[in-house]
């Protein structure tokens, strides 16, 4: 068991109860890992193993067939199986050939016990040492596993932790950041990095699109197993480390390499957060910018430093993310909690941001954050790329301190030149403004529709001389009977007059929505659907809907007044 961190069929071989088996099937197998003994002389087996059992056996319920015996060691090698050991005796004076065929076919170790020996010996002995050496591995597993955390606590952590992997599991590692170089642990020449760079690139453009979980992903490489396991938090993806193994991976080097990745993810956790410490003392002038403090370009120029000509000329939109907690869920309300809360979010926005190829500029007031997110990438479509990360930002399940939130975002156009910022602040304070307006936690300007025009023309008079002009006679008739007229009207016309999904969304009945119609009628008009007329209307119930939002929210399932 020297240099293996696994139970194997060879090492069973060297113990004296095994002193006169013989292998004499499947001798290529024999380096594979036994987790437990098992006595089995039934035939139907489908529950009793899991894999990686030696079995022991007599052969009495499948010594009289050979089909039958041939079918109970393919059933053994479907349910992988370490090996099976049979003993020589009343059953089998001698294995069939075809049982050794099989065997070699499969590279399943047939072994046989040439005189009698009792099953409850071995299993004795067997499974003493497969508990002391799992003991073993535990504890060596636990002393490596603070060395790795100890030294994310000393320059270049992270370094140190894959040289530290590479010598516990003697496998080839590499080190894959999204953003950076790869790393090699021990150094590859560049004709031999190149292969496994594109193999990643290729595994990780396969998974764009898909939720990155904490589980490794096992891949075959030319007669290799490559492990590759996810480092990062936030429900974000960081970086992988790759492990090359020449055989089946090892639970040990399996463990490790988990351990190792939660040390790097702390490491980079840690770094993240000074980094964005570091960031929002630095990015202090973007509160003025977006409050159209800032029109000098030069002053601009002297604030953000030599990146200013690269980040001026990429075009950006104003995200305004307003930060609401969930009535049943009580934080401590102090000032440390609540800005430890902030600063997880503006962390995870900033990784989220970065992977979908936006550079944020984040300031905090309030309960809001304001983010001008530059577009890094101009051949690929910004729009549903910005859609992709804010979405992400508003599912964050993985962290405690974020996974309660609910987020509030509004969107404003594209805009160009820094400079400009502060009028597409207002359009995502506008578009956020509308939220009770909408079913959605996520509004872009551009999709407000006559919203946009509604907040134009908000000045306290004209939009309510516009709504009784169209809408007076149903809002008096609500008021004084208590109906819903108007909210009826609107699911009416919203859905091109299908009196059936009207009534279905109100929830009430055909009869209810007719009387409701017939009295719509007589209050405004015959002709109140006439094109003309149909259009003002609908524009005078948005209106309506803007400046009185509570009263146009559609019912749950009761009873409704008519």
């Amino acid at each position: 068991m020297e240099g293996n961190r696994m139970f194997t069929i060879e090492d069973a071989m060297t113990r004296p109860l095994f002193a006169q088996a013989e292998v004499i099937g499947g001798i290529r197998g024999t380096k594979n890992y036994v987790r437990w003994v098992h006595v089995l002389e039934s035939s139907n087996f489908e529950s009793l193993i899991h894999g990686e059992e030696m079995i022991l056996t007599t052969g009495m319920q499948f010594h009289h067939h050979l089909a039958t015996a041939l079918e109970f060691m393919e059933n053994l090698i479907q349910k992988k199986a370490a090996c099976l050991c049979i003993e020589l005796g009343d059953f089998f004076q001698q294995i069939p050939a075809e049982m050794i065929e099989l065997a070699n076919r499969h590279d399943f170790p047939l072994i046989i016990f040439k005189e009698t020996v009792r099953f409850v010996d071995i299993t004795l002995d067997l499974h003493s040492l497969i508990i002391n050496h799992h003991h073993r591995m535990l504890q060596e597993l636990e002393s490596i596993s603070r060395e790795f955390n100890r030294l994310t606590l000393t320059s270049q952590g992270t370094t140190k932790v894959l040289q530290l992997l590479h010598q516990s599991t003697h496998h080839q590692v590499i080190y894959l950041q999204l953003q950076g170089k790869p790393s090699f642990f021990p150094a590859l020449a560049p004709d031999k990095q190149r292969p496994l760079l594109d193999f990643f690139a290729a595994f990780n453009e396969s998974m764009d699109g898909v939720q990155h979980d904490t589980a490794p992903y096992f891949r075959e490489y030319q007669q290799q197993t490559i492990v590759l396991k996810p480092v990062g938090a936030l429900d974000q993806t960081w970086a992988y480390i790759m492990l090359i193994c020449p055989h089946k991976p090892q639970e040990y080097d399996c463990l490790l390499l988990d351990s190792a990745s939660l040390s790097i993810a702390q490491e980079l956790l840690r770094t993240r957060y000074m980094e964005e410490r570091k960031l929002f003392s630095e990015n202090l002038w973007v509160e003025e910018l977006i409050y159209g403090r800032i029109e000098d370009e030069h002053r601009l120029k002297s604030l953000i430093g030599p990146d200013f000509a690269a980040m001026n000329e990429l075009p950006y939109r104003v995200c305004l993310i307003e930060i609401e907690n969930p009535q049943d869920v009580k934080w401590n309300s102090s000032e440390n909690e609540w800005e430890s809360i902030t600063f997880h979010l503006s962390l995870a926005l900033r990784s989220i941001f970065e992977k979908y190829l936006f550079h944020p500029l984040i300031t905090l007031k309030n309960n809001r954050l304001t983010v001008i997110a530059l577009d890094q990438q101009a051949k690929m479509p910004a729009k549903p790329r910005l859609q992709q990360a804010l979405q992400s930002l508003q599912h964050i399940h993985a962290d405690d301190k974020l996974k309660h939130l609910k987020l509030i975002i509004g969107v404003s156009k594209s805009g160009h030149h820094l400079k400009n910022v502060s009028a597409s602040y207002q359009e995502a304070v506008q578009a956020l403004s509308l939220y009770s307006c909408s079913d959605s936690t996520l509004l872009f300007y551009e999709e407000l529709g006559v919203f946009q025009l509604l907040l134009s023309l908000n000045d306290g008079k004209t939009l309510q001389t516009f709504i009784r002009n169209y809408l007076g006679p149903l809002i008096d008739h609500d008021q004084s009977k208590g109906s819903e007229l108007l909210l009826t009207l609107r699911v009416y016309l919203d859905h091109d007059g299908s009196k059936q999904i009207a009534a279905q969304k109100l929830f009430i009945v055909r009869q209810s929505l007719y009387y409701r119609l017939d009295k719509i009628t007589e209050l405004l008009g015959e002709d109140y659907m006439s094109p003309e007329n149909r259009i003002s209307i609908q524009v005078a119930l948005r209106a309506y809907q803007f400046l009185y939002p509570e009263k146009m929210t559609l019912p749950n399932a009761h009873s409704s007044h008519v």
